[in-house]
């Protein structure tokens, strides 16, 4: 199991830290479900499958790291990334619930909510497009 963790991930600091975080993030996650009342078991599982992905994005970012000879640098700073998000992740999920939070950090949150929220969505219209094949 050793080398299979040293052939895919190298030496990447702070690894065991971001699985504590993914650890805490999905609990406050539920816990905030909960208490919402939008507790989905889909919506849970799509969460799931988004943090394996997270460990698929740094394997491929070790693989680059030893492809071009870094030294761990681009792991280094994807898991940095991803601690980082994990960390505002559950400052959030703890803020929902009613956790009290300093005001400085909930006033970025509340920023960083209205911008998703003023995101506009375009909806991908398909019309069926008929085609014809010219026999030759």
């Amino acid at each position: 199991m050793q080398i299979i963790h040293s052939y895919l991930f190298g030496d990447v600091k702070f690894l065991d830290l971001l699985m504590v975080l993914m650890a805490c993030d999905i609990l406050t996650g539920v816990l905030r479900a909960i208490k919402e009342k939008r507790l989905r078991s889909r919506n849970a599982l799509y969460g799931y499958a988004r943090k394996v992905g997270v460990f698929a994005i740094i394997i491929v970012a070790n693989v680059v790291d030893i492809i071009l000879g870094l030294k761990g640098a681009v792991a280094v700073a994807t898991v940095i990334f991803y601690l980082v998000n994990e960390a505002l992740s559950i400052v959030e999920n703890l803020s929902q619930i009613g956790v009290p939070v300093p005001g400085f950090i909930q006033d970025k949150l509340h920023v960083m909510q209205e911008t998703q929220e003023k995101t506009i969505e375009v909806p991908i219209v398909t019309d069926k497009v008929v085609i014809h094949k010219e026999e030759v």
